[in-house]
């Protein structure tokens, strides 16, 4: 990992210190493919990255025909990767929007993900483009001995995709995001499979962030010391476990993890660890992520806040 340091503006681009997909994402906005075919093809063996590439990309190209058009002219693994995660976040944002034409696009989406999982049949990425549409039909799979409210979902396809990558990123994060309340879940629901996907993970895991992640979407600003929760104990022992085993492992990534480190940092801030959230911030360099901070206010208000508590460089004010 290699975060720049902190020179008075945050990067807010998903790609972060990744030149390649950087690189990738200006030329697709210009309607060229073949440096996205590059930063895709070098991750066949980090079903990680390419998820991650993969996702970047895709919400690039999903207001051109550059998908289609790539797929059309030289068809391929990646070219059928990038089509499937473009026709998959048309599809959600349609649903999100309410719109009609929701039903004609996810069935175009399963297709394509059909596709490209025929193309590179180890590579989850087109089953977690699937899972990612699975909140649209809200499949009733039973779930596995060990889960308080045994809530029903998409298990049997998560279960697929744990026998290709066992601890898969996004796969953990879109399963996780089926229980939400906001698509048809239950606060229930997600707390239970939080526990439950964190609890299962490695020590070492940034998926130790799960239970956390769950309670800043249930956080709702009107109830009485919204903002204290974080101050709990088993909250801090959460932030706290994920500080001392996964952080330190993060000086060896290829690419700063922006939204872990974002989701722990802000964790620590509010838990009152300042010490250990500089630290994190200091890690993340000027890349900032939305999310979690936008769900408390502005994102670069929320954001600004908890450096400047922690007694860190701020943007300057322009």
């Amino acid at each position: 990992m290699a975060a720049d340091t902190f020179e008075g503006q945050y990067v807010w681009s998903p790609a972060a210190d990744d030149r390649a997909l950087a690189n990738a994402c200006v030329d697709v906005r210009a309607g060229r493919y073949f440096s996205a075919h590059e930063a895709l093809s070098e991750t066949r063996g980090d079903f990680e990255l390419r998820a991650h590439r993969s996702l970047v990309l895709a919400s690039v190209a999903a207001d051109s025909d550059l998908a289609e058009r790539w797929l059309s002219e030289e068809p391929g693994p990646e070219a059928a990767l990038l089509w499937a995660r473009v026709a998959m976040l048309r599809a959600l944002r349609m649903a999100d929007a309410g719109d009609q034409r929701q039903r004609a696009l996810t069935r175009i989406a399963r297709t394509a993900c059909e596709r490209a999982s025929k193309e590179l049949p180890e590579d989850p990425t087109p089953w977690v483009a699937q899972l990612a549409l699975a909140r649209l039909d809200r499949p009733q799979d039973p779930a596995p001995q060990g889960l308080l409210t045994a809530p029903t979902g998409p298990w049997y396809l998560f279960a697929h995709i744990l026998r290709l990558d066992a601890w898969h990123r996004e796969a953990h994060h879109r399963f996780l995001s089926f229980f939400f309340t906001r698509y048809g879940g239950s606060s229930s629901a997600s707390w239970d499979v939080a526990a439950f996907l964190g609890q299962r993970a490695p020590a070492g895991s940034p998926l130790r962030l799960l239970p956390l992640v769950a309670l800043v979407e249930d956080y709702n600003p009107s109830d009485l010391l919204a903002n204290r929760t974080w101050e709990q104990p088993q909250w801090v022992s959460t932030a706290l476990g994920v500080y001392h085993n996964w952080f330190p492992r993060v000086a060896d990534y290829r690419f700063t993890p922006v939204l872990d480190l974002a989701y722990l940092a802000h964790a620590l801030f509010l838990a009152k660890r300042e010490f250990e959230a500089r630290e994190v911030f200091t890690a993340m360099g000027p890349y900032a992520s939305r999310m979690p901070w936008s769900v408390f206010g502005d994102p670069e208000e929320q954001l600004t806040k908890a450096r400047r508590s922690c007694g860190l460089p701020v943007p300057h004010a322009g």
